[in-house]
């Protein structure tokens, strides 16, 4: 496939580290000539110094061949007139990262595609709905739903206390056979394993478990969890992130936003009626205090500043807050913080690449989202007629790569955890978890 990648920024610069894996003809085009240095010295793709906005350059980068052009500059207006003039060029697909959303919102009166633009990608948007759902499931370290709840994968710390310590796969499986779940992944010392059943886990292991609804608490309690309610939230940082996510909570949960600006807490204590906005630095502990953090059950810190996300959240889990969210935008530092005892991070630039990687992966995928917290990615497919994964048990697929495992099936309204034995069929939808060099031979079973 070709892509044009317009912007080299921090979003540009993630996608196309992850796209260059693959076997995409890349080219990106940016303005600033250092960034697109970086770009050169760690990928193997084209690069073009110019606007993404000239008519010249965009030709210049071939978006007349292009199957996807995707305008992700740190400037809404740049990427929304990058899209519809490459749209007009000849790119078959386009997609603009805005910043802006009354574009999205279901009674916009503008016809985005009338004027070439396909999608939009709204990452503040998009990382509000993760912390709205991690909330919701806050005892993982991390969640995700399938199917409207049918299948849960949950992203979970093997405790120091855990029964399952020092267990081996396949012991844990006969102890909890009860159960309906299977582990996909370990990740241990930064390194993500896809286990069998002779890997043991092992204290502070991060592990990820495909289960049904009705497993959850037990798993919550083998991992060494017990199960935490929220009722009381404090918000650190009057971000758009910080401001939507008070939003979203509001309605549900006692929320305090706190911001350092004063001029800006005023405009937020007007504009948010769910929501106590408190003005004050929130790396000062005796402030946080003095507003009950220990009476909170979730501290969110949403600042411009990771160093400060991070302190902030480690403060919060001495003070003992329950659940802790940290927005941790240097991509640097995400292996970091699963050490330093922070329950969850959110990294906008992964939740919008895997948005944007729905419109390029071919196959059969419904869903794709890559982790922050393990080298490896969720993917969901539908299985079509005649396909290579049809074609007998699971056991039977010699050739299904080691680097990827088949956690769960949705079929019809009945869901399953997957075995040797397990025989998937037509119109099937199969969660996948995979390490980014398998992907592609797991594609190969859902053509």
């Amino acid at each position: 496939m070709k892509i044009v990648i317009a912007g080299a920024g921090e979003v540009g610069f993630y996608l196309t580290k992850m796209l260059a894996q693959e076997s995409h003809d890349i080219t990106v085009i940016d303005n600033n000539s250092e960034v697109l240095g970086l770009v050169e010295s760690y990928t193997d793709v084209i690069t073009i110094h110019g606007s993404a906005t000239s008519i010249k350059t965009l030709q210049e980068a071939g978006v007349a061949q292009a199957d996807m052009l995707i305008a992700v500059t740190q400037l809404e207006e740049i990427n929304l007139l990058a899209a519809s003039i490459g749209k007009q060029l000849g790119a078959r697909t386009t997609i603009a990262r805005v910043d802006n959303q009354e574009f999205l919102e279901a009674d916009c009166c503008i016809n985005f595609r009338g004027i070439g633009i396909d999608s939009m990608i709204y990452p503040s948007e998009l990382a509000t709905t993760e912390i709205a759902w991690l909330i919701k499931r806050a005892t993982a370290r991390n969640a995700f739903e399938f199917e409207n709840g049918k299948l849960t994968l949950l992203e979970l710390t093997i405790t120091e206390d855990a029964p399952v310590v020092n267990r081996t796969i396949s012991e844990v499986a006969q102890m909890y056979a009860h159960l309906k779940f299977r582990i996909v992944a370990v990740v241990r010392n930064a390194k993500t394993i896809i286990p069998t059943g002779d890997n043991s886990l092992r204290r502070h292991d991060l592990v990820f478990i495909i289960a049904d609804t009705v497993a959850i608490d037990e798993i919550f309690a083998f991992t060494g969890h017990q199960k935490i309610e929220i009722s009381n939230i404090m918000i650190l940082g009057g971000s758009k992130l910080g401001v939507k996510t008070a939003q979203r909570l509001g309605h549900d949960y006692k929320v305090k936003l706190i911001e350092s600006n004063r001029d800006k807490c005023t405009e937020l204590a007007n504009q948010l009626n769910n929501t106590m906005v408190l003005y004050g630095d929130g790396r000062n502990l005796d402030l946080l205090v003095e507003e009950g953090i220990a009476r909170m059950d979730a501290f969110i810190a949403v600042t411009g500043d990771t160093e400060t996300n991070i302190l902030s959240c480690l403060t919060a889990k001495k003070m003992g807050v329950k659940k802790t969210i940290a927005l941790v935008e240097n991509m640097g530092y995400l292996y970091l913080t699963q050490t330093l005892g922070i329950d969850t991070v959110i990294n906008q630039k992964l939740i919008a690449a895997s948005h944007i990687f729905s419109f390029i992966r071919k196959g059969e995928i419904v869903l794709l989202m890559n982790l922050s917290d393990a080298d490896a990615e969720i993917v969901e497919y539908v299985v079509k007629p005649g396909t290579k994964i049809t074609k007998g048990a699971i056991k039977e697929l010699s050739d299904f790569p080691k680097g990827a495992i088949i956690g769960g099936v949705v079929r019809g309204n009945e869901s399953f955890i997957t075995v040797g034995d397990s025989v998937l069929k037509p119109n099937d939808r199969v969660v996948v978890f995979s390490k980014p060099e398998a992907i592609h031979a797991v594609e190969k079973f859902f053509h």
